[in-house]
């Protein structure tokens, strides 16, 4: 199981750094084509605002994993230092809530837009709220994890304790 779940992370760092690889290389060719010879790749911007949805909610997944999102600890830990466990629940319950209510959302966002079908690409305007419905699932599943064990944090205590 640890070595699946390694290898699925693996795979989303790939797809992200390929997105972001393949939005430099479009934007920058489309750039190069425009100024340069007065012609342009009519698809590039919806391609390139599509895979930075993509990775930026694929990426808000992999920090919630290894622990790099923005937290303040210090109050907490320095006056509180017993519930520690408590508090740490809680947030995650909170967690869950929020990606819960982003799943729901994006979900139906989804659904009413996949007939949407853009002109310039021929792809369903419903893929861009496909990210939010793939990012929440991976991150309530990450939150699952860190409700029952509220201690774990970070990417190497995941990868010794998975």
């Amino acid at each position: 199981m640890k070595r699946l779940a390694r290898r699925l992370w693996s795979i989303v760092d790939i797809v992200i750094a390929t997105l972001l690889a393949a939005m430099i290389a479009l934007v920058f060719a489309n750039v190069v084509l425009r100024y340069g010879f007065a012609s342009g790749i009519r698809q590039s911007v919806e391609l390139a605002r599509l895979w930075f949805v993509w990775s930026v909610m694929l990426g808000a997944a992999v920090v919630l994993r290894r622990g790099e999102h923005l937290a303040l600890t210090e109050v907490s830990e320095a006056l509180f230092p017993r519930a520690i466990p408590l508090l740490r629940r809680l947030c995650w319950a909170v967690v869950i809530l929020a990606v819960v209510m982003l799943f729901i959302g994006a979900l139906n966002q989804t659904i009413a837009n996949w007939s949407n079908i853009s002109q310039l690409t021929g792809l369903p305007s419903g893929l861009f709220y496909l990210a939010g419905v793939v990012s929440a699932a991976m991150m309530a599943a990450i939150a699952l994890l860190r409700l029952i064990d509220p201690m774990q944090t970070g990417i190497a205590r995941l990868e010794d304790g998975e």
